[in-house]
């Protein structure tokens, strides 16, 4: 049911497919805490093809092959010729040929998916501009694990509504029956077509998918409020033009304090919170501010649970390659 099949975006599985992906990643971190061997991929050899620069997902994807008694091998950016001196095809082909899973991060979609259909592996999406799909695992496990359940909770977005995260949240969410909110810009809106799917899949799930640019009532009775850069890779160039656009909507003191009840915070890294870093300093003397999408009062609060969100990308990521490629035995899903 699973093994073979490359995970290139969130519609490639079927809603209890996920959600059965969230659950085995749950209990493959039940494993690793319990110093329980799982070396379903024993033997296998893993191709981690890197575009775009990764922290967590380079170390998910490596320490998640080694678990499962795989040898990783990374390439990066200038170890690899996609599309410059060599085709996709031949290169999907080439890699398939030595590697049992390929694991690809980079800029374009339709790259990942001719590597899913000339490999002849499985190919993991480690982050694409138009989806995310393996972050979406990590995320709803995260949630799963806080309140017990998935369906009928609230999500809130706030930031770039166009954004990969932004698209695979509100897909991933109303295919597993989560209410989410994206509150956004208008200009930053998700594309008609994302929209229109997300509405599809909520009609089937019964989760009810808004798109909106009032942040202060979208996030009245939200279970989780979520963010992401306010810049994304490649995009580096529309830095004040964003900054003017989404400081309305960063998560500080004064929206959380508008959230009654239980609810946590989560960010798939990194955060611009803070200026120790050399970009943050740099994004403080060009435009004065020393917080972006989140301030550090509520990154460091009780709410936020980004860094078990940041270890639960290894154990999903587990799961997924596990699933795909382990050769186990799965009653129908």
């Amino acid at each position: 049911m699973f093994q073979g099949r490359s995970f290139v975006k969130e519609i490639d599985f079927t809603p209890e497919e996920l959600e059965y992906m969230i659950d085995f990643g749950i209990h493959l971190k039940k494993l690793k805490k319990k110093g329980i061997p799982h070396e379903y991929l024993k033997g296998q050899n893993i191709c981690l093809l890197f575009e775009k620069t990764s922290t967590r997902t380079r170390a998910a994807f490596t320490v998640a092959a080694n678990d499962l008694g795989a040898a990783p091998e990374f390439m990066g950016a200038n170890d690899i010729q996609l599309g410059k001196k060599e085709s996709v095809e031949d290169t999907a082909i080439v890699l398939g040929s030595m590697f049992d899973g390929i694991e690809f991060r980079g800029f374009s979609q339709e790259m990942v998916e001719s590597l899913a259909k000339h490999s002849n592996v499985p190919v993991w999406n480690g982050l694409t501009d138009e989806w995310h799909p393996t972050q979406m695992i990590a995320d709803f496990m995260t949630i799963k694990e806080k309140f017990g359940n998935l369906k009928g909770r609230k999500l809130v977005y706030c930031g770039d509504g166009r954004n990969n995260m932004a698209n695979s949240l509100l897909i991933t969410g109303t295919m597993l029956g989560v209410n989410v909110t994206i509150a956004s810009p208008k200009s930053l809106f998700p594309e008609k077509e994302v929209i229109e799917r997300a509405e599809a899949f909520g009609k089937q799930s019964g989760a009810k998918p808004v798109i909106t640019e009032d942040i202060k009532s979208a996030v009245v009775n939200a279970d989780v409020l979520y963010t992401d850069v306010w810049v994304s890779m490649g995009e580096e160039d529309k830095f004040e033009e964003r900054v003017k656009l989404l400081k309305p909507y960063q998560i500080n003191k004064e929206l959380t304090d508008l959230v009654k009840g239980d609810y946590m915070i989560l960010h798939c890294l990194p955060a611009f919170h803070d200026t120790e870093t050399l970009y943050g300093k740099n994004i403080e003397e060009k435009f004065g501010i020393k917080e972006m999408e989140i301030t550090d009062e509520v990154f460091r609060s009780e709410q936020a649970h980004q860094f078990e969100q940041a270890e639960n990308r290894m154990h999903s990521i587990k799961a997924i390659m596990a699933l795909t490629n382990g050769n186990l035995f799965i009653p129908k899903v």
